[in-house]
């Protein structure tokens, strides 16, 4: 079970309990999902400031804070955090730390998070890092956790949130632990993890191993290339005619017991929780313009990660402003924060805005170990003794779990963790093992954010820049998560910067996999062994580039060979050439670029997923008019531009062709845990098999005694969607909508998904149908794979989490717009006050000079010094 629902059985019996309570007494429930909610007015004296703060927020609830200290605006960052969210900021500390069991007791899904997690190591390098920050950085850090503390100090459990009041129904909550900076810093292991490219991509290769009879060529037909001639990098090349990028070959020798103990490391990767998303869906749509295409003569930036789908969204929002710039007071500042980490994450300052995507690095390789039964493993020649400690992982109402971790000179041992898959780690090997003794194989894991390192500082530094030079030493501090960066200055400059800890591969001509970190290498063979780090000033960066623009949205950064090698499996760059036709497009019409045409672009809805399939299906021939007339629909949307609307009926159908063509064309081959997902990757997959009516995909080896091809395949695809929207939809093609199949359905973490309706309805906002798709610039992804009750399920799995456009030229007429809203109390009325306006693609205005916040302000809380 995915860690997005580790709390779902949890949820069915609490909710049960609670259900009773709400019958029995509309009256105290009322009071008690009341309690916790803020006083946004008025005043509070709070010792630990050093003078008065100001709070003002507007009519969404968004807090701008005014200090006369950077220390009292980060305690103030985190009383308003504690307000608003901590039942988030405490089940995210749990997580980090491989504690979810202590606060929900015994649960399975929970038990194996804190496994892994705690093999990993989260909290522990966390703590590590905290000595390596600078003295100013910790002293924001304590300020912040001072905040949350004061907050917490007069209130018990059932006061800061109503998760507590239903988990103290079925567990023994205990006091509620102060906040302290390495619960701060730990959540950037969260963010790191739900952000590693290519751990998927590295373990699916090898388990493909098996499931094909070892046909490494077939392998490398479903992880292609990145297709640079087509979608242009971030940096592109002087022209458009280079090659496409080549992938190392492969031989992948598997002896025995290695596939059960990539699978069992693969199990593992897939218990983590991810409290940001996961698949293909996780990335980000970014660009910036250059004033001479602009309505104000100053640049545009534009942003919109697109993260995991949740209630409440994934970012708060708010400004931090001194009320004069001086030594003790430095941050004027505004834009999407994370509740449970000080300072602003994307966001813009007085002279720069500055904009996130998934960088997408190869920051993690999986190393097979060849272990032995004495505690040993192979390195060159020699036997040398594993690393071992002891977890002791507490349940809540149960009996404490003792968890044996063991490391190479790589990392953590991450097979074997789980109890289903413990015996990957000693799988039978036959005669002819490589020396006596031999156990079996193991998979270590590297990854660059078990290094301690100084993000935290990063993050100050990028909230303070104000120019290039500021951006890149900031970046070299962002060390994990790799990230790309684009930014634009009131001076009127745009650029890009990749900042990020990535790995030094050596080449390794005759080894028996590639080196380029795409599948798990040799640990026993020292030259797979990483050899340092990318130089933060070899990072690749751009600076008022000719054509005026710049588009980031996870493709490849530069052409390949050029640079120093970040990873061969990036996204396959639909969404990032979609933005850079939209953007040169109105550059050659004459149209004056501002935030409303930015927000605009971010919620295009035209599918390149269609435009190269829906040709290809159009020249098959239908004989069976019933299915004519959903096949007559992809006809008309072609003329249209292939716009995945809500009310769209041609992409309701397309989709559903889609998930059949892949489940008809891959089923049949590939194991569950590799069932294409339907994005980026699969489209290139499909669109080069398009190519070749009489390849063996094509077959579905489940018919006997016939092979299939291309058009055959197409056609049953064709022929499965009519029927199965028939049934979903109804009988008449016109009357379908993609809308009512692809719903954002946000769900509380612990009451959420399979709760009673009264429940459901309470703390999980309405469900909203929404047009967009995955590798759509407006990226509501969805998984092809899904099924529900043994239906296929169109409901969107990632979204853009937030969407904000900036105006260098006029920072009070930028635009922002937040998924669900900035509150985390299911009864607070900004709960979900923004996702009305987030599905309709629209945004609200961004106030950011003292008189435009003045202006907005529906509410002033003042928290004073007692002196």
């Amino acid at each position: 079970m995915r860690g997005s629902h580790l709390l779902q059985r949890l949820a069915i019996v609490v909710a049960a309990v609670l259900v009773v309570i709400l019958v029995a007494g509309v009256a105290l429930a009322a009071v008690l999902v009341r309690r916790p909610l803020p006083d946004y007015g008025g005043e509070t004296t709070l010792r630990i400031l050093s003078s008065e703060v100001e709070v003002l927020r507007d009519e969404r609830g968004v807090p701008q804070i005014y200090a006369d200290t950077d220390t009292d605006l980060m305690r103030a960052q985190g009383y308003v955090h504690a307000q608003d969210r901590f039942f988030e900021m405490d089940y995210r500390r749990h997580v980090t730390a491989g504690r979810v069991s202590e606060l929900v007791g015994e649960n399975e899904s929970a038990l194996a998070a804190d496994q892994v997690i705690r093999t990993l190591g989260w909290r522990r390098v966390a703590e590590q890092e905290w000595d390596l920050l600078s003295e100013e950085s910790r002293a924001l850090f304590e300020a912040y956790a001072d905040g949350v503390n004061a907050y917490l100090d007069s209130r018990e459990a059932s006061q800061l949130g109503v998760e507590y009041t239903v988990l103290g129904i079925v567990t023994d909550l205990g006091e509620i632990a102060p906040w302290t900076p390495i619960d701060s810093l730990a959540w950037l292991k969260a963010m790191a993890w739900d952000l590693a490219a290519n751990v998927d991509d590295e373990l699916g290769r090898a388990t493909a191993v098996r499931a094909l009879g070892g046909d490494i060529s077939r392998v490398g037909q479903i992880y292609p290339a990145y297709p640079e001639a087509q979608n242009l990098p971030i940096i592109p090349p002087p022209d458009a005619t280079d090659p496409e990028a080549t992938v190392e070959d492969a031989s992948w020798p598997a002896p025995a017991g290695v596939a059960d103990a990539v699978e069992s490391a693969h199990a593992a990767v897939q218990a983590t929780p991810r409290l940001l998303g996961e698949g293909e869906g996780i990335g980000s749509n970014s660009f910036v313009v250059s004033g001479e295409h602009t309505a104000t003569g100053l640049p545009v930036l534009a942003n919109d990660p697109h993260l995991g789908i949740s209630a409440p969204g994934i970012w708060h929002q708010v400004g931090l402003h001194c009320r004069e710039i001086t030594t003790l007071c430095t941050f004027d500042v505004a834009g999407f924060d994370f509740a449970g980490m000080p300072g602003v994450i994307i966001g813009h300052n007085a002279e720069l805005a500055w904009g996130l995507t998934n960088l997408g690095a190869d920051v993690v390789d999986f190393f097979l170990e060849r272990v032995y039964d004495d505690g040993t493993y192979l390195r060159g020649d020699e036997r040398v003794p594993l690393t071992r400690r002891t977890e002791t992982i507490a349940v809540n109402g149960g009996t404490d779990v003792s968890l044996a971790v063991a490391a190479t000179s790589h990392g953590p041992i991450v097979s074997g963790i789980l109890p289903d898959t413990a015996a990957a780690n000693s799988s039978p090997v036959p005669d002819g093992s490589p020396s006596p003794g031999f156990g079996g194989y193991a998979v270590a894991m590297s990854w660059t954010a078990l290094t301690p390192g100084r993000t935290g500082d990063a993050i100050f530094a990028l909230n303070r820049a104000t120019n290039a030079e500021d951006v890149a030493a900031a970046a070299a501090l962002f060390e994990v998560p790799a990230q790309n960066i684009v930014f634009a200055t009131t001076d009127g400059d745009i650029g890009y910067q990749a900042p990020g800890r990535v790995p030094v591969r050596q080449a390794v001509a005759d080894g028996p996999v590639p080196s380029d970190g795409s599948w798990p290498r040799p640990g026993w063979d020292g030259r797979y062994d990483w050899a340092g780090y990318v130089p933060a000033a070899d990072m690749p960066s751009a600076l008022n580039p000719e054509e005026g623009f710049i588009v980031a949205a996870n493709q490849a950064v530069l052409p390949a060979g050029q640079g120093p090698f970040l990873t061969g499996d990036w996204d396959y760059g639909f969404r990032s050439q979609r933005l850079r036709e939209l953007i040169s497009g109105a550059i050659a019409d004459g149209t004056a670029i501002d935030a409303e045409w930015a927000n605009a672009a971010m919620n295009d809805e035209a599918s390149a997923y269609a435009e190269h399939l829906v040709p290809a299906l159009l020249d098959v021939t239908v004989p069976d008019a019933f299915v004519r007339e959903a096949v007559d629909l992809l006809e008309e949307w072609a003329a249209d531009g292939y716009q995945q609307s809500g009310d769209s009926a041609a992409a309701a159908y397309f989709a559903a062709v889609w998930a059949n063509l892949l489940d008809l064309t891959f089923a049949d081959d590939l194991p569950a845990t590799l069932a294409p997902d339907g994005g980026s990757r699969w489209l290139v997959v499909v669109d080069r098999l398009l190519e070749d009516p009489t390849n063996a995909w094509w077959d579905d080896r489940r018919t006997i005694n016939l092979v299939e091809s291309r058009d055959e395949i197409l056609l049953q695809a064709l022929v499965a969607a009519r029927n199965e929207l028939t049934q979903t939809l109804g009988k008449n093609p016109e009357d379908w909508q993609w809308s009512r199949l692809h719903v954002a359905a946000p769900q509380h973490p612990v009451l959420g998904d399979g709760v009673p309706a009264p429940v459901s309805w309470f703390a999980n906002p309405s469900p909203v149908g929404v047009g967009g798709g995955s590798s759509i610039v407006n990226a509501t992804g969805w998984d092809a794979s899904a099924e529900v009750e043994g239906r296929r399920d169109y409901r969107v799995t990632s979204v853009p989490s937030m969407r904000m456009a900036v105006e260098l030229g006029d920072l009070d007429r930028s635009l922002w717009v937040n998924f669900t809203g900035v509150s985390g109390h299911p009864a607070d009325d900004h709960y979900a006050d923004q996702l009305g306006a987030w599905a309709a693609g629209e945004a609200f205005p961004w106030p950011f000079s003292r008189a435009a916040v003045d202006e907005a302000a529906a509410s002033t809380r003042t928290l004073r010094h007692p002196g």
